[in-house]
């Protein structure tokens, strides 16, 4: 076996790990530091080859319940401390992710900045929030981390205080402490609401300072205004897919609390400019406009008499103020002396911050000066473009299934069509095209409908009140989860139109965009010639034409779960390249959005690799991801993670759509077989394992706890689509997310290995590896799963699985040998990231604290399987399914 290289601990995770022994001995007690120090030495000596590996008896059984839960949330802590230390390093900065080296390579390549700006001015990047229940801790945990990082900062800065006095490292043991003594686990499952204010948090605290801070930087990098091309949306309140908890009530909630807290901050820098802006008209000539928009305001105090900024901002706080009771029905935080008219939309307070903007910019005469440079204003004026009134575009979404059943009663309750489920698809299209072209509503005040109906017509409902309320911006997408026809969109503008939403004519309009979710390697398929025929009807045509984009959802997840990683990755790839001629041929720019999660299963990984690998010409300048659970708060947990993410996605974006191709046409249709012979392999091979024999599922069920993860209280919506036991109708989510916790990752690379060990040309594979993005980008996302995944722990965990279906690890251990020599060979590497040093360093650091959480959670969950009742043992198992996603980072 290869050697590893030493490795030494960071001193920013020595500092804090010593901090957190201190905080253990003092509030966990000696006896309880000595065996946690004692398991932790022996498992970091035996990871780091100076003791034998097989004793893998950690002497854990000498802890008892009680110190058993403390035991793991020491780890949990440390893991959580660690992750910290390696954001604060950069580890996921990536070379050339920022938008200055992206203007200079492709300068190199004849491309200039007016391309850019072209690019830009037609673009969208954007990252979506969604609420899928892969973040396991709580919000109280994760605020006192940022905290500890902010403390850490001042730190590094060289400060012995804070501002507000206290010793910069007594403060940090402080917080530590704090998360010693805060508990761990939600007692409650979370609701929609709790949701809401999560994302709300992110927005309201880190995007909102963040974006505009971002758009600075990129004016001064490109020498001029940078088109306001990110933006961020949600999905949070909006997406009912599976979720009957998100309603109507829901939608409107997520609104009006956006709308709360983008105005209020607005509220709070308008009154921070109004303190700032102490301009006298003694010193300065100030414009007409300002004088007026100062006349206008009200403010007749004889102590700002010669000072216009001051008395304008206080009139449009006070108009800014009304606005904020006007659309969240809540007066301002902080209420001003003096009454306004609502503002009608955010343009209209965008142009009195102009007229603002232009005033300070006169008082230096041509010359311009100081104050007409960009600052505190001009970042607002960024914020109103970006966030309006909105705060971020939220999106609708349902499953088709529901729509149909929605749709077959309206139409059989207006007597138009008495089965619409038995009609085949040319025949719902024929219908669905007659009844949108008619302005006729089909519902009736007068007519009952089925709960499920009423509930789907109040949220369309809720949109076009939303639009009238807040803005256009604030719903643009409907998102048709499970797409498999045209109808199913159709359906969607049918909906859309009993609401004022979509309107018939000569022209018809759509006011939100049906938008399909392809998500099964059948529907990736299928794709092109759905949208071929979406497009080929003059009426959709004319809407996008006029829109200037039609969007496409492609899914990662359930794709995996459907046809296993390489198939996904390569399906995603294909479906993606044959929808481009599509498009161009209706003459209708094309969006993808991107439906990735946490765990490299579900299109996890670096995002500026995976969008710069996407094919040629599918980018286009416009994209949108999902971020979700663990995702979230790991990229946009602080202003300086945030603005390192959303920069490195502007970045690759700009890059993938302007960069000229880096793989020839001839090297292109030879690595292009050779991925669909791949594919074949490993699709074959992923299927048998999980869909050839029903055993399979219990042996999944009895292996992983994934019983357990059901436990964690860590979303609203259900784990499983159906009561079935099926996998087809498990969420991928908990299907990943319980193949992590067991060590084994198996949606992350299963079948590969065959696929390589049976490809004839192995020398073509090594080419792809190095000079293929897409298969490069795959790759190194699947070198990082085998290095967090370990069969001699996924053993143990076999080991809780009846006998005679134990036959089913044999298999994927082969598998998982077979894919770790198949990568090294290709890659032409010695050991599992070998090129990758500093991730190499980040999983080795972390492995020895997650095998001792990996036994303890096995010996619990034979103790709770075994029947025993005491609490402390369930509670054991939440606790260490917590710690071990903690460290694994990346697991959901």
């Amino acid at each position: 076996m290869t050697s590893l290289p030493p490795i030494a601990n960071d001193p920013d995770i020595r500092f804090l790990g010593t901090l957190l022994g201190d905080v253990i001995r003092d509030y966990g007690g000696e006896t309880l530091f000595a065996a946690t120090e004692t398991i932790r030495r022996a498992s970091v000596e035996r990871h780091r080859g100076l003791a034998d590996e097989t004793a893998i008896d950690l002497q854990l059984e000498r802890l008892d319940l009680d110190d058993t839960l403390e035991f793991v949330r020491g780890f949990m802590l440390f893991s959580m401390l660690a992750n910290l230390a390696e954001d604060r390093q950069g580890i996921a900065v990536e070379e050339g992710a920022d938008m200055a080296a992206v203007l200079d390579r492709l300068a190199g390549e004849g491309i200039d900045r007016d391309r850019v700006v072209a690019l830009l001015e037609q673009g969208l990047v954007a990252p979506v929030l969604t609420a899928h229940p892969t973040e396991v801790r709580r919000k109280s945990m994760i605020d006192h981390r940022n905290r500890i990082a902010e403390l850490m900062a001042m730190r590094d800065a060289g400060l012995a205080e804070t501002p507000d006095g206290d010793a910069v490292e007594e403060a940090i043991r402080r917080q530590i402490a704090l998360l010693w003594q805060t508990r761990a686990l939600r007692r409650d499952r979370l609701g929609v609401a709790d949701e809401v204010e999560t994302a709300l948090s992110y927005l309201r605290d880190v995007f909102l300072p963040t974006i505009p801070a971002l758009y600075q930087r990129w004016d001064r990098v490109l020498g001029r205004r940078c088109p306001g091309f990110l933006r961020p949306g949600s999905w949070i309140g909006g997406d009912r897919d599976g979720n009957p908890n998100v309603t109507a009530a829901s939608l409107s909630l997520a609104l009006g609390r956006a709308a709360e807290a983008v105005i209020g901050h607005y509220l709070d820098t308008v009154h921070a400019l109004g303190a700032e802006l102490s301009i006298s008209s003694h010193r300065a000539a100030v414009s007409d406009t300002v004088e007026a928009l100062a006349d206008a305001s009200g403010d007749g105090a004889g102590s700002r008499r010669d000072e216009p900024f001051r008395r304008a901002l206080s009139g449009i706080y006070a108009r800014l103020a009304a606005t904020h009771l006007a659309l969240s029905g809540k007066p301002a935080p902080r209420p001003g002396r003096l009454h306004g008219e609502p503002y009608a939309d955010p343009a209209a307070f965008r142009a009195d911050l102009v007229t603002i903007a232009r005033g300070l910019a006169a008082t230096a005469g041509a010359g311009g000066g100081a104050l007409a440079s960009s600052g505190a204003l001009a970042r607002l004026i960024r914020a109103v473009d970006v966030f309006g009134f909105h705060l971020a575009t939220l999106d609708l979404r349902q499953n088709s299934a529901v729509h149909e059943r929605v749709v077959a009663e309206l139409l059989k309750v207006a007597g138009v069509e008495d089965d619409y489920l038995s009609l085949d698809e040319p025949a719902r299209v024929a219908l669905l095209r007659t009844e949108l072209a008619n302005a006729r509503p089909l519902t009736s005040r007068f007519q009952p409908y089925s709960d499920e109906t009423a509930s789907e017509l109040a949220i369309v409902e809720a949109a076009a009140a939303a639009h009238r309320r807040f803005g256009t911006a604030a719903i643009r997408v409907y998102i048709v989860s499970m797409a498999k026809s045209v109808s199913d969109l159709l359906e969607v503008n049918l909906l859309l139109k009993e609401a004022g939403l979509y309107r018939p004519g000569d022209t018809p309009e759509a006011a939100i965009m049906a938008v399909p979710l392809f998500e099964t390697i059948e529907d990736l398929d299928a794709a092109p010639a759905i949208m071929r025929d979406w497009l080929a009807m003059p009426e959709n045509a004319v809407i996008a034409q006029a829109r200037g984009h039609q969007e496409v959802m492609i899914g990662y997840s359930d794709s995996n779960k459907d046809g296993g990683y390489l198939t996904s990755t390569w399906g995603l790839s294909k479906g993606s390249t044959a929808l481009t001629p599509v498009f161009e041929t209706a003459g209708v720019g094309m969006q993808l959005f991107h439906g990735r999660g946490g765990a490299v299963g579900r299109g996890g990984g670096s995002a500026f690799a995976a969008i710069r690998a996407q094919p040629a010409g599918t980018v286009q300048g416009r994209i949108r991801i999902t971020e979700q659970g663990e995702m979230i708060a790991a990229k946009y947990g602080t202003r300086e993670s945030a603005a390192t993410n959303l920069e490195a996605m502007a970045a690759a974006t700009v890059l993938a759509s302007l960069e000229p191709p880096r793989v020839s046409a001839t090297e292109s249709a030879a690595f292009g077989a050779a991925m669909d012979a791949l594919s074949a392999t490993a699709f074959r091979a992923y299927r048998d394992l999980v869909y050839g024999d029903d055993t399979f599922r219990t042996f999944f069920r009895q292996m992983t706890p994934i019983a357990e993860i059901a436990n964690l209280k860590i979303g609203s919506r259900p784990a499983s689509r159906t009561k079935s036991d099926r996998i087809e109708d498990l969420r991928a989510i908990p299907w990943v997310f319980s193949w992590a916790q067991a060590r084994v990752m198996l949606p992350g690379w299963y079948g590969v290995g065959q696929a390589i060990a049976a490809h004839p040309d192995q020398g073509l594979l090594a080419e792809m590896a190095e000079g293929w993005p897409l298969f490069a980008a795959t790759l190194a996302n699947m070198e990082m799963v085998l290095a967090k995944s370990d069969m001699a722990i996924a053993a143990r965990y076999a080991a809780l699985v009846d006998e005679p279906l134990r036959p089913f690890f044999d298999t994927i251990r082969s598998g998982w040998d077979q894919t770790h020599d198949g990568l090294l060979r290709v890659t032409g590497q010695s050991r599992l990231l070998d090129k990758s040093p500093a991730l190499e360093k980040s999983i080795r650091l972390r492995l020895p604290y997650i095998e001792p959480l990996n036994l303890l959670q096995i010996e619990l969950m034979k103790r709770h399987r075994a029947g025993e009742e005491d609490a402390r043992i369930n509670e054991g198992i939440l606790l260490s399914i917590n710690a071990i996603a903690t460290a694994l980072r990346n697991s959901g």
